[in-house]
């Protein structure tokens, strides 16, 4: 069984309640999620928090179609991945951006189309020089989705590179939640902004039969015994980590 580790009363464990990278511990019966055969303990694991929220922001709010140019910032973390992996099940064009070089190119083996380092590169300004500045009387210009759940100094770059009547996804401000505004942009080129929180049983579910079909494979950076979890920890805080470390009592992948 998948543990959901979001109480349905209480909250979220490892933030309202204690966590469970421990040997044992104890959920309510609702939290438990079958697991169909074929998807290890590992995979399993890797989906909360990070997948289920991209799949709730992407597939449950039918927020991206078909040749629509979405560009990803955060893209190498949990979120990020799954974003970048969601996108292209969906036949998008995805760039992805991450913040070095040994990033980016293992993005665009994992299917991003392109790859932008956002420490050498200002992504609003390599978006709207690629694929043309939005304009506010046409259609033309700008990349049609930005997945921006950085906030911070990024979101005003974001409404600068979006086409009219594009969306920008929101799930999370790991940067900076009061990031510069400017309304202009929103009512200028018609943008949406669509915010998604968390995710529910039928994310992790959906997301676990996708992955028993072969349709999708969870990016594991990691996948370590209880006794080196301060290490995962370490790895997260320094940014050493393409896609999600997994705890696992026994450390192997179950």
């Amino acid at each position: 069984m998948l543990v959901n580790p979001l109480n349905k009363k209480k909250g979220l464990m490892g933030e309202m309640l204690d966590g469970g990278m421990a040997q044992y511990c104890r959920v309510a019966a609702d939290q438990l999620i079958k697991m169909p055969a074929g998807v290890t303990f590992a995979q399993a694991a890797s989906l909360p928090v990070a997948y289920g929220t991209a799949h709730r922001m992407i597939v449950t709010h039918n927020t991206i179609k078909a040749g629509d140019k979405v560009l990803i910032l955060g893209a190498s973390g949990g979120v990020g991945t799954g974003c970048v992996i969601l996108a292209k099940q969906l036949g998008a064009h995805v760039i992805a951006c991450a913040g070095s070089a040994e990033k980016c190119e293992a993005l665009l083996k994992m299917g991003a189309d392109e790859a932008i380092n956002y420490n050498e590169v200002d992504f609003s300004k390599w978006a709207t020089e690629k694929y043309g500045k939005p304009q506010r009387r046409n259609y033309e210009g700008g990349v049609d989705v930005v997945i921006n759940f950085t906030g911070g100094d990024t979101w005003a770059k974001t409404l600068r590179c979006v086409k009219r009547g594009g969306k920008i996804l929101v799930c999370g401000a790991t940067a900076g939640h009061d990031p510069k505004e400017d309304l202009r942009y929103v009512w200028s080129f018609e943008l949406q902004i669509i915010g998604s929180n968390s995710f529910y049983d039928d994310n992790l579910a959906a997301l676990m039969e996708m992955i028993q079909d072969g349709r999708i494979a969870p990016v594991l950076d990691k996948v370590l015994p209880l006794d080196e979890a301060a290490e995962g920890l370490r790895l997260i805080r320094d940014r050493e980590v393409l896609g999600k470390v997994v705890v696992l009592p026994n450390g192997d992948e179950g």
